[in-house]
């Protein structure tokens, strides 16, 4: 087990990273000086159907434990799952003293961890994740919940007291999901790290090489470049930002979907082949953007989805992008490999950049 510290403003927090961890859960817990009164485990109807009773097998000789089972998919970051959620938690005596475990994606993470932030103003509560994409999602504190007009509108910065990573609960994910999270993986490298975008690129060409070993390394690295930047920018004022790479398309995509409807992985990938266009235009310089399109063609994103989606509506979406000010949309460029930089962009140039990739 590979124990790496989290720091933030706030809060220092421990990520165990490594196979077969979950059954030290009891002992991660004492470890962050947690004596909960009561556990809430919070998961999905899949995910629960493979762990939940590992889980709560662990915690036979504790006292009120409860879990919760929520949706699959983004429709459980909604309004009325979180109320579902308070209500649970309530009806069943949890106070001050008591523990969320967030069991499952991102999805679950960022709703577990938003009804953690707001029960009684704020209870502790552990991740546990268990996708790929949720190596990006679990650490920084970013919590929250969908709403109609845009993604992850309602929500809070809230730390977790320590992050457990099972890589062993990567073996039931489909590839599509595993695919998904590599997104977010190749986003990290490309952001901070070109000699980390050289060895994604060396190693991983066809869907089979992304092997469990290799993406346990892999996600480790990402991770870190993650805390890294929010160590510096908890709160997303300036820094963190250069994380939303490939979002404000890829969020516009989803939106536009109805969210579950594309996994965000797909999009983001997307979001960054955009984004890489749009830098090739602002900077007047060749990126190389037909590697990138190969690479991610051949990995199975869906390369040609904008040719199905209208242009106008997208850029609708995009002006819903938490980076825009006084209606001008900015985005996430890419300088170089391993450098990026916020820029506003004119909508006249997004709009050309979208059709010319929908021909």
């Amino acid at each position: 087990m590979i124990t790496n510290w989290i720091e933030t403003t706030s809060q220092k927090y421990p990520l165990f990273i490594g196979q077969g961890i979950i059954k030290h859960l009891n002992s991660i817990i004492e470890k962050v000086q947690l004596s909960p009164s009561s556990i809430l485990i919070i998961t999905d109807e899949k995910v629960g159907s493979y762990y939940l009773n590992d889980i709560l097998g662990l915690f036979q000789n504790r006292k009120n434990v409860y879990h919760y089972i929520v949706p699959c998919g983004e429709k459980a970051k909604s309004i009325d799952t979180f109320y579902r959620c308070h209500t649970y938690a309530l009806s069943n005596g949890l106070d001050r003293s008591s523990l969320i475990i967030a069991l499952g994606g991102g999805v679950v993470g960022d709703l577990a961890g938003f009804v953690a932030s707001t029960f009684m103003r704020g209870i502790p509560f552990i991740q546990v994740p268990t996708t790929v994409l949720a190596h990006d999602s679990a650490v920084g504190g970013k919590v929250g919940i969908n709403h109609e007009l845009g993604k992850n509108m309602i929500g809070a910065f809230y730390q977790p007291r320590a992050v457990l990573y099972d890589m062993n609960f990567l073996q039931t994910l489909p590839f599509d999901e595993i695919r998904s999270g590599f997104a977010e993986v190749i986003k990290h490298s490309l952001i901070h790290d070109k000699t980390f975008y050289h060895l994604l690129k060396s190693n991983v060409n066809e869907p089979n090489e992304l092997t469990l070993s290799f993406l346990q390394s892999a996600i480790e690295k990402g991770i870190l470049i993650k805390a890294s930047v929010v160590s510096q920018d908890e709160h997303e004022s300036g820094l963190r930002a250069i994380l939303n790479f490939g979002h404000t398309l890829g969020h516009a995509i989803e939106g536009y979907l109805g969210y579950g409807n594309i996994s965000h992985g797909d999009a983001v990938a997307i979001g960054m082949l955009y984004a890489i266009k749009v830098s090739e235009k602002v900077y007047q310089k060749d990126l190389g953007y037909m590697t990138f399109y190969t690479w991610f063609d051949k990995l199975g994103y869906p390369v040609n989805i904008l040719r199905t989606l209208p242009s106008n509506e997208l850029i609708k979406w995009m002006k819903k992008d938490k980076k825009v000010k006084s209606g001008e949309i900015r985005m996430v460029l890419l300088f170089e490999v391993g450098s990026v930089e916020i820029k506003s962009v004119s909508e006249e140039l997004l709009l050309s950049i979208l059709l010319e990739m929908g021909e």
